[in-house]
């Protein structure tokens, strides 16, 4: 899962996402890579590459289907955000739309939301204190980045953004 991960993730790196300073300052390439190398790295696989690590006792071949199946599904939705978003400005100019579709219809950080699923289905799946810890703060800073930013939709938008739309959780924040 983790790899699958990372590997959408340079894919979409190279392939979709547009960086400039408004949604991807130079200086926090540094801060998400210590993020996911000493949060992921230490926290998470450290404890599951252990010689000791054992896997819950629930976790049968099917139990692990059934995650990695929520994995990819979550992954997949994740990545439409992704496309939807880079779709929503023509290269080269400033003026942006409304997201629509993937999850954007109830929040407007579809894309954070089913990041955060991602990371819960890997804890779940692992049952390692880590890949808990990685989730929890990796949802705490994308809710962070995800009030922020549907702020300013409704700032930048007003008038014409959905009310009832929420940041990152359908019906709740």
């Amino acid at each position: 899962m983790v790899l699958g991960h990372y590997i959408k993730r340079e894919l979409e790196t190279l392939f979709v996402h547009r960086f400039s300073n408004d949604t991807m300052p130079f200086l926090n390439v540094f801060k998400n890579s210590a993020h996911y190398w000493i949060l992921m790295g230490f926290c998470s696989m450290y404890f599951l590459l252990h010689p000791e690590y054992t896997s819950p006792s629930w976790a049968t071949d099917q139990m692990h289907m059934v995650f990695a199946g929520a994995f990819t599904f979550f992954e997949f939705m994740n990545l439409m955000c992704h496309i939807t978003l880079r779709n929503l400005r023509k290269e080269g100019t400033s003026e942006r739309g409304i997201p629509e579709g993937w999850g954007f219809d109830l929040i407007s950080c579809a894309n954070y939301f089913w990041e955060s699923l991602c990371w819960f289905t890997f804890a779940l799946s692992t049952q390692c204190l880590g890949a808990y810890l990685f989730w929890f703060v990796s949802t705490a800073q994308m809710l962070d980045w995800a009030l922020k930013k549907h702020k300013r939709y409704k700032k930048d938008f007003e008038g014409k953004y959905p009310k009832k739309r929420k940041a990152m959780f359908p019906f709740i924040i």
